[in-house]
Parts: C-alpha cells; sequence; structure tokens
C-alpha cells in the first residue's frame, strides 16, 4: 500500500510566496502602465492631419469674417425659431386630438362635457406639477424676472439648463389646453430664448477665456429680441419690444447684434414653415387681404382715435382687476396656503372651472368657443361684414367654410357673440392669470383687442352700410378696425409702442399704418394716467422685484428721495499705503468679495476697488518672492531696509507662519463661496 505524503509550507514561506507574487504582480502592473502609456495606433493618419488642417483653415476663415459672438448671435436665432416651430407643431396636434375626441362623442353630452373639461384641467395640472418638481423658478411668464436680471439683479436658477426643461415641457402643457384656459407664449418663450442665449454665452466665454468682447447683458438682450421674433416672425418688433419692455437702459452697441440675431430667427421660423408645407412662401403669420385702394375713409380717423380712448379705458379695467385679484390670492391665508401646498389641484380646479364656463353647450355657444388662439385671431381679421353675410343667402353659401360662422350661431346675432365675449374673456382671462403654470398673457390680449375693434367695426358696419362719405364706394372694414382694436390694447395693458409694429409685421398689413400708431398712442396715454403700473410692473411691484424703473413709474415720488437716507458703513477699507499685515487683517476678519481703497484713512477719497482674489494673489506673490531671496542668499535670517534704514528681519519662521496663514485664509474662503 502506498503512502501518500502532503507537505504543508510554514507561515513564513507563506509570506514568502506572498511577497514574490506582489512583486511579480507589481512588475507586470508596471509593464502595463508603460504599455498603456505608449501611443497606441490610429488608422488613417495621413486622412485624419488634412481634415484637421482643411478644419483650422475653415475656422480661421470663419473668424476673419466675423467674430465667434456673430456665430452665437446667429445659431441663437436658429435654435429658438426651431424650438418655437416644433411647440406650435406640438400643440397644433395636441389640439387636433382634443377635437377629433370631441367630435367623435356627439351625440353623449355627458361624455362631451367631461372631455371639453378634463382635458384642459388635466393637462394644466401636468404643467403644473411637471414645471414646479423640476423647477419651481419656471412658473409664470417669466419677463418681470428678466428685467430684473437685465437691472443688474441676481436671481438663482432662473437662467439654469432644469428651468429651460421645466418651462418647455410646461409650455407645451399649458398652450395645449386650447382658449378655454386662454393663455399665450410670448412671455415665456422670450424667459427660454434667454436661457439659451445664457448657455451660448458661457460656451462663448468658455471657448474665447479673457479676450471676450460681450457680456453676458449683451446677450441676453439680444435673445429677448429673439424671443418675439421667433414667435410671430416679427424682427423689428423683436427689437423695439427688448428696447422698451426688457432694459431701462438700452446700449446702442446692442442694436446691430439684436436685429441680426432676430432676422435670423425671423427668417429660420418662416422657412421652416415653408418647408413643412404649411406655406408656399416665406409669408406673414396670419396674412390679411383688406382693399388697398381705399382701405379707409378719411372721416374714419376719429373712429380709429375713439377705438383708442376705449382700449385705453378697459385696458386700466383690466390691469387694476389683475393687480387686485394677484394680491387678494396672496393676502388671503387659506387661498394662498392651499395653492403653496396644493399647486396642482389649484391649477387642475381653476382650469376646469374656465372650460366649464366656455362649455359649447352652456355660454360656450355665445363666445366662438370652439375655436383655437389662432383661429380667432384669424377670424376676427376677416374683412368681410359679418352682419351682411348672415342677412344674404347669396353671401352665406359662398361663405359657407370660413370661421365667421362661430360668431354668429343659429339663433344669436354677432353682436350679441362680440359682447358676450368681450364681457366673459375678460374676467376668465384675469383668474386665468392666477394660475401658477408656465404661461404667456400678451397674445390673449391681443385678440382681446381684436374682438373689441372688431365689435365697434361691426357696429359702424351696421350704422353706415355704404360707407362713411357717400361721394366714394368705399364700405366700413371691420377686420380694420380688429387690426387697430388689438394693437391699442396689447400696448396700453403693457405701456409699449411695439404692439403696433408687430400688428403690422404680423399681418403684413401696411395700410393702417397710421391708425394703429394714432389709436396706440392714445390707448397709452389713458392707460399711463395717473402712473398707473404697467402689466408687467404691477407683476414687480407684488413679487416685490428689485426693479427700480417699475418702483419709479408706480410711485414717481421715489426719484426725489436723497440716497443719504439708504448709505450704510462701507466696511472694511484700505489706503493706499496699506501694509501687508493690514492686507491680511482685512482677508481674515471680513468675507466681503471686494473692498474700496482709499487715498488714506484720514482722508478717504476713493480710488477705486480690489477684489479679495486680487488681494490673496498679491500676498502670494509676496510671499514667494521672499522665499525665493532667502533661498538663493541661504540665509536663516534676512534684514530689510528702505532707502538704507533698517525696517526688520525676516526668518524661515514668519515666512511658514505667513504662508500657512494665507493657505488657511485661502481655503476657508473657497469652503464660504462653495
Amino acid at each position: 500500500m502506498e503512502q501518500v505524503y502532503v507537505s504543508y509550507p510554514s507561515l513564513d514561506e507563506n509570506k514568502r510566496h506572498g511577497a514574490q507574487q506582489a512583486g511579480t504582480q507589481s512588475e507586470t502592473t508596471q509593464d502595463k502602465l508603460i504599455i498603456s502609456n505608449e501611443r497606441p495606433w490610429k488608422p488613417w493618419r495621413s486622412a485624419r492631419s488634412r481634415i484637421r488642417g482643411w478644419a483650422i483653415r475653415v475656422q480661421n476663415a470663419m473668424l476673419c469674417l466675423a467674430g465667434l459672438e456673430w456665430y452665437c448671435y446667429a445659431a441663437l436665432g436658429v435654435l429658438m425659431a426651431l424650438m418655437s416651430f416644433v411647440m406650435d407643431l406640438t400643440v397644433a396636434k395636441l389640439l387636433r386630438a382634443h377635437h377629433w375626441l370631441y367630435s367623435c362623442l356627439e351625440g353623449h353630452k355627458l361624455l362631451q362635457f367631461l372631455c371639453w373639461t378634463l382635458y384642459p384641467a388635466c393637462l394644466c395640472a401636468l404643467s403644473t406639477s411637471f414645471s414646479h418638481s423640476i423647477c419651481p423658478q419656471s412658473a409664470g411668464s417669466g419677463l418681470p424676472e428678466m428685467r430684473a436680471i437685465l437691472s443688474g439683479v441676481q436671481l438663482p436658477d432662473y437662467l439654469s439648463l432644469s428651468n429651460l426643461f421645466a418651462k418647455l415641457v410646461g409650455l407645451i402643457c399649458t398652450l395645449s389646453a386650447g382658449s378655454s384656459v386662454f393663455l399665450g407664449k410670448v412671455g415665456p418663450f422670450v424667459h427660454l430664448s434667454n436661457m439659451v442665449g445664457a448657455y451660448l454665452h458661457r460656451m462663448y466665454a468658455s471657448a474665447c477665456g479673457t479676450k471676450q468682447r460681450r457680456t453676458q447683458g449683451d446677450m441676453l438682450v439680444v435673445a429677448s429680441a429673439v424671443g418675439v421674433a421667433s414667435c410671430f416672425g416679427a424682427p423689428i418688433s423683436g427689437v423695439l419690444f427688448s428696447i422698451e419692455v426688457m432694459g431701462s437702459h438700452y446700449s446702442v452697441r446692442d442694436y446691430c447684434p439684436c436685429f441680426f440675431a432676430a432676422v435670423c430667427g425671423a427668417l429660420s421660423y418662416r422657412l421652416l414653415a415653408v418647408c413643412s408645407g404649411e406655406q408656399e412662401t416665406v409669408n406673414a403669420l396670419f396674412k390679411t387681404r383688406f382693399p388697398t385702394e381705399i382701405p379707409y375713409q378719411p372721416p374714419e380717423i376719429l373712429f380709429f382715435a375713439l377705438l383708442g380712448l376705449l382700449c385705453g379705458a378697459v385696458s386700466c379695467v383690466y390691469l387694476f382687476s389683475h393687480r387686485w385679484i394677484l394680491r387678494f390670492v396672496r393676502a388671503n391665508k387659506l387661498i394662498s396656503r392651499f395653492i403653496a401646498t396644493e399647486k396642482t389641484l389649484y391649477s387642475g380646479f381653476v382650469a376646469f372651472l374656465l372650460a366649464l364656463v366656455t362649455f359649447p353647450y352652456s355660454a360656450g355657444s355665445s363666445m366662438a368657443s370652439q375655436l383655437t388662439m389662432r383661429q380667432l385671431i384669424c377670424s376676427l381679421l376677416e374683412s368681410t361684414q359679418w352682419n351682411s353675410i348672415s342677412h344674404n343667402a347669396t353671401l352665406l353659401e359662398e361663405s359657407q367654410q370660413s370661421l365667421w360662422q362661430e360668431w354668429s350661431p343659429p339663433g344669436s346675432s354677432v353682436y350679441k357673440t362680440l359682447g358676450c365675449f368681450l364681457i366673459i374673456k375678460l374676467w376668465l382671462l384675469v383668474l386665468a392669470c392666477t394660475l401658477p403654470l408656465p404661461a404667456g398673457y400678451f397674445m390673449p390680449v391681443f385678440i382681446y383687442g381684436a374682438a373689441l375693434g372688431r365689435f365697434l367695426g361691426e357696429g359702424l358696419a351696421y350704422l353706415f352700410p355704404n360707407g362713411i362719405s357717400p361721394d366714394t364706394l368705399s364700405v366700413i372694414n371691420p377686420g380694420g378696425y380688429a387690426l387697430v382694436g388689438a394693437a391699442a390694447f396689447a400696448g396700453a395693458v403693457t405701456h409699449t409702442l411695439s404692439p403696433a409694429l408687430c400688428a403690422l409685421e404680423m399681418t403684413g398689413q401696411s395700410t393702417h399704418v397710421v391708425p394703429i400708431l394714432i389709436a396706440t398712442l392714445i390707448s397709452n396715454a389713458v392707460s399711463r394716467s395717473k402712473h398707473q403700473p404697467s402689466f408687467y410692473d404691477g407683476i414687480s411691484l407684488i413679487k416685490k422685484l428689485p426693479h427700480l424703473p417699475s418702483l419709479i413709474r408706480a410711485c414717481p415720488k421715489l426719484s426725489s428721495v436723497q440716497i443719504g437716507r439708504f448709505v450704510a458703513p462701507a466696511g472694511a477699507v484700505l489706503q493706499r499705503g496699506e501694509k501687508m499685515a493690514g492686507v491680511q487683517n482685512v482677508l481674515n476678519n471680513s468675507t466681503e468679495s471686494q473692498f474700496p481703497v482709499v487715498d488714506t484713512h484720514e482722508s478717504p477719497t476713493l480710488l477705486g476697488t480690489v477684489t479679495r482674489d486680487q488681494l490673496q494673489a498679491f500676498l502670494l506673490e509676496i510671499q514667494t518672492e521672499v522665499h525665493c531671496i532667502m533661498s538663493v542668499v541661504r540665509e536663516q535670517r534676512v534684514f530689510v531696509t528702505e532707502n538704507g534704514k533698517l525696517c526688520g528681519l525676516i526668518t524661515w519662521k514668519e515666512v511658514r507662519s505667513s504662508a500657512g496663514k494665507h493657505t488657511n485664509t485661502h481655503t476657508h474662503t473657497h469652503k464660504h463661496t462653495s
């Protein structure tokens, strides 16, 4: 029988074996590191080098043609036009889906009621929930906050990418709720444009480094113009909007960049409509066909001026109601607590109420509630007289496919429908302004002004069926009054003249330039009386945003307040001949990022300012020089003189102590900043 012997290695042998394996592994690791540090083989080196060379040549040629900031402006215009077009396309598909579902339920009024009310309620609830869960700052228009940012106030997260994503999705849901909620996209889209502009500026700054020639404020002013131009294809009114609404002081050097970017955005937006087959050529957004030979008679100028007075008076009622309901919602503890804790439920409930009022089998049948926002403005701008069509069988057969029939349902007149629209929609719009979701308010007031002008135009057409002047064969055009009313009411609400130019660019109708300007100026004069704040100024005041022009316009007495009442102590101050110890003491005992520099403490004449980073860099440079001197002379003690006079000595102990203090101060500053 064979015996098998098994030998067990001792503990020392195991250690020696482990050490040998570790040594082998370390050598293998070093070999791998050496191999990994070798330059890997790549295919087609010559082709890649030629492509890289051509890319560098193209880059140099582009930079010779224009600076990098101009390509950023063009990219901003194209990106915002693409975003606007995709948003409109998505909203149109969702609105068609709602209309299709509602028409499929024909004959089932209960199901139609649920479809009509729950669809916008769910979309508004989704918009609120999504936007607030991603970024709470995405609610509202965003224009008052952007005006504060452009005036120099820093508001966190208002230009972040998370806010961009939340506002984009939330705005699509809001617009898809339809005309029942009666909200627009201009304000939030300008905010979106500013967020994209801020991101492009960060890319531009990282590419240029210290050689950048444009600040973030310049890019935001340009982005404001692009936002309006990409919404309506109106570049000129976009630039005027950025001057009137967004900035209190406009820099002339932003003029050309604003026009360049706005034209890029407007042209791209209209070209996308042509490429999609929506239009055959580049055209106005709401193209009108008013008569050009005699667009209006001279006596009608008086009625256009009267329309301006009417729009100004109604705008005062609307602005007062808007400010009152916002203050009431904030002051009422029950409602404010409910909105703070249940924003989604509040948005769904208010949207349900709005849809309940506009249900076609209730009051909605008397206010053309089945028309979308785009169909509303297109129908109101029609040049035909609705009242004459409804009483003419021949014209009635020819216009069966026109949208005007929604304004003249069976058993109701055009005047009743327009009157109900004006009375009910005013209060519904005031209520919709309390919704905590991304929404704009320019297009609703534009449509409301068009309805106001249409109402006056239809009334004049009824009173003067053959025209005001019997000598000329020219009938009254109610669509012209709708166009003038839209510009006048929107201008009165915003206290601007840019809506007048926007109305001309959106419709391509240049024959009514004079009536539009007259009515807009008169409506502005009425709405500005007694220093009433505009729509955006009112929001800034209620939200207590630090926007000084809004405060001065609301209370002109503030301009006479002496600034000495608000002057606070300057804090840490440095003098011209400050010693290193004094500088170090200021850095250790204060957390300010900027310090004033005066001539002397006894004669505090301001010479300028210096930042904390500059002072820390100065101290580090001095310590480095001292360290180099002591290293070169190789002495433990170095005497310091000034013009031959002994000032003191420096030892290695003081150098190490000073370096340690500076390092601790620098580390503490970074921790405090982060």
